[in-house]
């Protein structure tokens, strides 16, 4: 079986969209994010910007291959809007995304169907109006090795365009780099022949 070792994401927060219907405005906003914290923070600036709205609703999806996700219907019918916004998330395949929509009540009641409708669609244009990129999942290994081995390190390193992270050099030198997944079991073998040099894996 194949190793998968690429995700969907965005880099940068999405444009701002607008879906309307009977008087009611859901404005949709995407942005990217790596913990509940992040997320708890642009709802609350979100708040702050739309004080006068009805209701903030969301769902965030966080994690590459262990994945954590919460959905939010802020006071609207259970089901009705959290799970819709979710819903696109798992459809565009996106994760460490944040999906907020606030809604201005027009006056007119929309019905749970409605409301299903209203919020899927808005988060459907705010995933849409957001740069989505493919993204590898990396592991990180460190190798320790004395300042002597130094150039046969580097020959490997650059032999096989491997990507430094992080280095220490001194006496005992220590460099951190970044593979990808599926090259992960490999890159032990890449430097087993260099019997003075350690090298071990940071994440799993």
């Amino acid at each position: 079986m194949e190793i998968t070792d690429t995700y969907k994401a965005i880099d940068f927060p999405g444009e701002e969209v607008l879906f309307k219907d009977r008087n009611s405005k859901f404005f949709g906003y995407t942005f990217p994010i790596y913990s509940e914290e992040e997320a708890k923070q642009h709802i609350e600036a979100l708040k702050k910007q739309h004080h006068s709205a009805r209701h903030w609703c969301y769902a965030w999806q966080i994690g590459t291959e262990n994945k954590k996700y919460r959905v939010n219907d802020d006071g609207e019918p259970s089901n009705s809007a959290g799970q819709p916004i979710y819903g696109q998330i798992q459809s565009f395949e996106v994760t460490n995304l944040l999906v907020v929509v606030v809604r201005y009540f027009g006056g007119v009641k929309l019905g749970v169907g409605g409301l299903i409708n209203a919020y899927r669609t808005t988060a459907q244009l705010a995933i849409e109006a957001s740069q989505i990129i493919e993204k590898t999942i990396n592991i990180d290994f460190l190798i320790t090795f004395e300042y002597k081995d130094m150039n046969k390190v580097m020959r490997k390193i650059k032999e096989n365009n491997l990507n430094i992270t992080k280095q220490v050099l001194e006496l005992n030198c220590k460099i951190y780099i970044s593979v990808r997944k599926k090259t992960a079991d490999k890159i032990k073998d890449v430097f087993s022949p260099l019997y003075e040099i350690e090298i071990e894996r940071l994440n799993s």
